[in-house]
């Protein structure tokens, strides 16, 4: 069976769904809510648009379960009873050519922003692995807390059973709070919650068991998690490989697995460390690509589970590749869906052989920063300016319009910001907020 042909076949859950091909959506942070923080008109069209394009799987950009605890104004925040017509029709949208479509459920924890909250919850009160601007000192989370966290984690994906969507994920992944539990260095809890891999673990566990008894046995429960979060004492590959281990006695119908957080963000490029970079576009990509490959292969022995691994697949060999060796499941892409809405079905049909590779096509001038940035400095400051080129398509798309691809690299974090504060503007008047003063 050729590339095209394996990724074309459906893939029956534990829980006995199917998913109709194995291209799956990752995560993105869409930031298209109302100011109310309610699914928007943008995340409809947007969705819809996704449907239509072919992917058998599509899961949500992160949905807040507590408003006090966000990551950007245009969160999708669901704490209380308002906002489920908009929430069932972007379920349906999102649905219309048959796909699967989960709601990502998430809370940022340690990584809600300091304007947003000065002092937030977390595992434990260290800045570990953050960065000093923009963050700010959490505290920690009482018992009481944790426990009512879980409860907002079921209670939310009942919402999402209840308003249409066809399955949920639990965000535990780049440094949030569930993948804050997870790290050494995150959690230094001395009680239950903390010290040992399994007590690290147990935030996961507990709250994967109370959704699986909100939503039942015959609905999509998955988790995603960090292969790694690359800080020397943090959440290491062997213990990843360890809480696969614990998660296979779990009802779990399937596993994505990405990689990094805010100070070493793999998921978004920049791989973290001092190597010199890769600038032609078959290196990169093949760096990328092998990265995660190795994780997988390390994986697939122990999980009983389907596997989504998520982390730079780019050409339809390696998606291939991957399948046929059962080294994943399920291709998990992301920034593709940003600059395209239909390649998955170009894919499918053997059309192309890549899908659209922003961070190889969208490159500043790495000269001009030398003696200025040094390699790593200078590829997590490149990743930035690439995702926020992306939030501002995403935009685009939700209106119905095309990529602009005359946003130049360099003008796209202000493009982005600009639109950030016009939400931000806008939720807090909608909530009777003060105002910030303009400059």
């Amino acid at each position: 069976m050729n590339d095209s042909g394996l990724l074309a076949q459906s893939l029956a859950l534990p829980c006995g769904v199917v998913i109709p091909n194995r291209i799956g959506k990752s995560a993105t942070q869409e930031g298209l809510g109302t100011p109310l923080g309610h699914a928007s008109p943008l995340n409809i069209t947007l969705y819809r648009r996704w449907s239509e394009g072919g992917a058998g799987l599509l899961i949500t950009g992160d949905v807040m379960v507590d408003y006090t605890h966000r990551e950007r104004p245009g969160n999708i925040v669901i704490d209380d009873n308002g906002g489920m017509a908009e929430l069932r029709e972007w379920a349906a949208a999102g649905q219309i050519a048959g796909n699967q479509l989960w709601m990502q459920i998430n809370q940022p924890g340690r990584q809600t922003p300091a304007d947003i909250l000065e002092h937030p919850m977390a595992p434990s009160a260290n800045m570990a692995g953050l960065p000093a601007e923009g963050f700010s000192m959490p505290r920690a989370m009482t018992g009481d807390e944790i426990r009512d966290l879980i409860d907002r984690f079921a209670n939310v994906a009942a919402i999402a059973r209840d308003t249409g969507f066809s399955g949920v994920q639990l965000h535990a992944a780049h440094g949030f709070m569930a993948s804050s539990f997870l790290s050494p260095l995150c959690n230094t809890r001395e009680d239950e919650w903390g010290g040992s891999l399994e007590n690290r673990a147990r935030f996961l566990i507990e709250s994967l068991r109370a959704i699986r008894r909100a939503v039942g046995d015959d609905f999509p429960v998955s988790v995603k998690m960090n292969a790694a979060d690359f800080h020397k004492g943090g959440f290491d590959m062997d213990q990843s490989m360890a809480v696969i281990e614990m998660l296979n006695a779990e009802k779990l119908d399937l596993l994505e697995v990405s990689g990094g957080n805010y100070d070493a963000p793999v998921m978004i490029g920049a791989m973290g460390d001092n190597k010199p970079l890769a600038r032609k576009k078959a290196e990169r990509t093949l760096r990328r690509e092998a990265y995660f490959m190795e994780y997988a292969r390390r994986a697939r022995p122990l999980a009983k589970m389907p596997l989504m691994i998520t982390g730079g697949f780019r050409t339809l060999d390696a998606m291939g590749g991957a399948l046929a060796e059962n080294a994943t499941d399920i291709i998990g892409l992301a920034r593709p869906f940003c600059a395209s809405t239909d390649f998955p079905g170009k894919l499918l049909r053997g059309e192309i052989t890549e899908v659209p590779m922003v961070e190889e096509t969208l490159l500043l001038d790495r000269s001009a920063y030398i003696g200025k940035l040094d390699d790593r400095e200078f590829n997590l400051m490149e990743s930035n300016m690439q995702l926020a080129w992306m939030y501002v398509q995403l935009t685009n798309l939700g209106k119905g319009e095309g990529i602009d691809w005359d946003l130049t690299l360099e003008n796209a974090p202000q493009a982005f910001a600009e639109l950030e504060n016009a939400r931000e503007t806008a939720r807090r008047k909608a909530r009777g907020e003060q105002l910030e003063p303009t400059a």
